[in-house]
């Protein structure tokens, strides 16, 4: 093989939901092109997929795995991608950086929807991608009735490549719909051509014609020749196939049985013959700069036990040399993956996807360049999605503490979709992912990678509290004598409630100096003390208190004293002031399937939900968008039950909003489960 052209690469991700078969189909492509001798499986933990020891214990991908083979002279690098919606953040990274992407399913035409986030993320980004139905010996649905459902939530159109022989369990071979070749499947090598079964010859005839009309809603000349029921030839067919495919406008549809090797040489074939080749690429993104400057970008972050940090880095244009430095960094090593396997490279081409050692401060979705600092312009990168669990996390051991904050910067350099904080009113650190899975994967590693075991509960609410009725003159007098001078301090307190959100307020109207100006500050530090923990026991809000008389003594009184009678004051006029419990409110955007609609609204109200309204969304054809305000306390669970009534897709962006009275009934068990002044959550 000669490196040396472009086009001799293809990177393709293996993108699917979660048990579609993508690490099997990974295996069989690397078995079938000689990459490897044995084929792995996912029930003996052997793949070349799923190597981590957080994928091998769940049996799931929990993140990018890259492996690398030849087939007819061109390196392919394909980049199996996790299918759990909870590790999407990993699937978006890596689909930015690859010439095609290969969509696995099952032939289960209920399933289906399952697939819509990921189509329309493909096509947003004009991702060029076949579909290959996995599993076919367990087709319970008509091979045309499972095309035209997957239809349903694409938008472009699906297209036949091939026509199965048999059904189900009897699924014996497959006709190719451009050569109208029958060939018969064999376990472990190539199929065979077979004669064209007649009994297939109707349903054959109109599957291929559907492939042709579509076809010919790009092309002209095709159009013509199907109006004059002229039979196109096969390399017109396939030109058209490769334009297409290229450009994003269709999406042909394979089938096989990866386990068996089934279907998986003709899919070969196509990326091959038909997938966009680097250079197409590269100018369908519209990338136009210096031919010769290396541009990269980093697809995906490992800290690796014995190699440290790698960069897997899609070369975009130019060449990347092993030393090189980019953007200020000198990359320590450059290597091509199969798995965890790591082959040495001196160099990396345009077109090549492989893993860079030692860019320290680079992070994933970056832009990387020879130029001083960061590059010029920064190429598009995907969006980050929006945290939607949480938990709340301590370090086993004391001693750990120190370690956390560098050991939560690797753990989120290697998943951008992790986020953590130190809450500003409960003290708690907070990790925030997209599901209970994903953040049990993260806790997994900071205990294998970084010998970092966590403790865990649900997140605190950081309830707040604030007073419905004004008091006035309010009395508070501390006086103390201990020996030598004393402690004098005297003052009188007016207390109103606020509008909700304008926080707190002190002024003073002190005539004839009866409070000198000095102790002043004090008594407006002792207020906001005693506003820390208020009578139901959690920080207050939203109240105006007034200093309006006082008295002193010339040689007892202090700025301390006057800060302890302000508190003295406080306690006792706050308990007057009828004091209320306040939640914080999310203001929250849900995005379902229509047919889902219904239920999200009935979850909504069901946790003390205002829905404000919903309607459908102009981008998304076929799904809703919801919003609404939720209380923080009812969304500690909220995804995994929105996703559990809408197969797994519903999904929502939230912010917080505002704070507003918990109920009654609710308030009184709220306090009397934090009677110690924690703010735990409740449900």
């Amino acid at each position: 093989m000669n490196e040396k052209v472009v086009s001799s690469f293809r990177n393709v991700a293996i993108v699917g939901p979660y048990l579609s078969g993508k690490t099997t189909l990974l295996e069989s492509i690397l078995f079938v092109t000689g990459a490897i001798t044995r084929k792995g499986s996912i029930k003996d933990k052997n793949t070349i997929g799923d190597s981590a020891p957080e994928a091998r214990d769940r049996q799931m991908s929990v993140e990018v795995t890259a492996a690398s083979t030849e087939y007819s002279d061109v390196r392919f690098t394909f980049l199996d991608c996790p299918g759990s919606v909870e590790f999407a953040q990993e699937t978006y990274n890596a689909l930015i950086g690859v010439d095609a992407a290969v969509v696995v399913c099952e032939p289960v035409s209920d399933r289906v929807l399952t697939l819509a986030p990921l189509f329309k993320f493909l096509d947003d980004w004009e991702i060029p991608h076949l579909v290959f139905i996995n599993k076919m010996d367990r087709a319970n649905s008509n091979f045309m009735d499972v095309l035209h459902a997957l239809k349903s939530v694409s938008s472009r159109p699906l297209i036949p490549h091939q026509y199965p022989i048999g059904q189900g369990e009897n699924l014996s071979g497959f006709i190719d719909l451009v050569t109208e070749q029958a060939y018969h499947y064999h376990p472990g090598a190539p199929a065979d051509p077979i004669p064209f079964p007649d009994e297939l010859r109707e349903q054959e005839h109109a599957a291929r014609a559907e492939m042709l009309e579509e076809l010919a809603n790009f092309d002209d000349h095709l159009l013509e020749e199907l109006l004059e029921e002229i039979d196109p030839p096969q390399d017109e067919i396939i030109q058209d196939l490769k334009m297409e495919l290229g450009a994003d406008l269709i999406v042909p549809v394979f089938l096989g049985i990866a386990e068996r090797d089934f279907g998986v040489r003709p899919l070969l074939e196509a990326l091959l013959r038909e997938a966009p080749t680097p250079e197409t690429t590269f100018q369908h993104r519209g990338i136009a700069l210096h031919a010769d400057a290396p541009l990269a970008q980093v697809l995906k972050t490992y800290f690796t036990p014995q190699g440290g940090k790698l960069s897997l880095v899609r070369v975009w244009q130019g060449t990347v040399t092993d030393g090189a430095v980019l953007n200020g960094v000198r990359a320590g090593g450059i290597y091509r993956l199969t798995g965890q396997q790591q082959n040495s490279l001196q160099e990396a081409k345009a077109g090549e996807i492989v893993a860079v050692g030692r860019l320290e401060g680079i992070k994933t979705g970056d832009t990387l360049s020879t130029n001083s600092g960061q590059p010029a312009s920064e190429l598009p990168k995907a969006e980050q999605l929006t945290p939607v669990y949480a938990l709340a996390v301590t370090a086993e051991k004391r001693n750990d503490e120190v370690k956390l904050s560098s050991a939560f910067a690797k753990l989120i350099e290697e998943d951008p979709s992790l986020a953590w904080e130190q809450h500003g009113d409960t003290r708690e650190v907070i990790l925030w992912g997209q599901g209970e899975i994903h953040l049990q994967v993260a806790l997994d590693r900071l205990r294998r990678k970084y010998n970092l075991p966590m403790a865990t509960h649900l997140p605190q609410v950081a309830y707040k509290e604030t007073i419905r009725k004004p008091v006035s003159s309010i009395h508070g007098r501390y006086k103390h004598q201990s020996g030598g001078h004393g402690q004098f301090g005297d003052v009188y307190l007016d207390i109103k409630p606020l509008s909700r959100g304008e926080g707190f307020n002190f002024n003073e109207k002190i005539v004839g100096g009866v409070v000198p100006r000095q102790y002043i500050p004090g008594v407006e530090i002792g207020v906001r003390e005693s506003l820390a923990h208020g009578p139901l026991g959690f920080p207050v809000v939203d109240v105006a208190v007034t200093l309006i008389n006082g008295s002193y003594h010339n040689v007892d009184s202090s700025e301390q004293a006057f800060k302890q009678a302000a508190r003295l004051a406080m306690q006792e006029g706050m308990p007057k002031c009828e004091p209320t419990l306040l939640e914080p409110i999310t203001a929250i955007d849900i995005s379902t399937p229509k047919e889902f609609t219904s239920k999200v609204l009935q979850l909504l109200t069901g946790r003390r939900g205002q829905i404000l309204g919903y309607e459908g969304r102009s981008d998304w054809n076929g799904w809703d968008k919801v919003t609404a305000y939720l209380p923080q306390a009812e969304m500690r669970d909220f995804i995994v039950e929105l996703r559990s009534l809408t197969m797994g897709v519903g999904f929502f962006n939230w912010k917080y909003d505002h704070l507003q009275e918990v109920p009654d009934k609710l308030a009184e068990k709220v306090v009397a489960t934090n009677g110690n002044g924690k703010t735990n959550g409740h449900r």
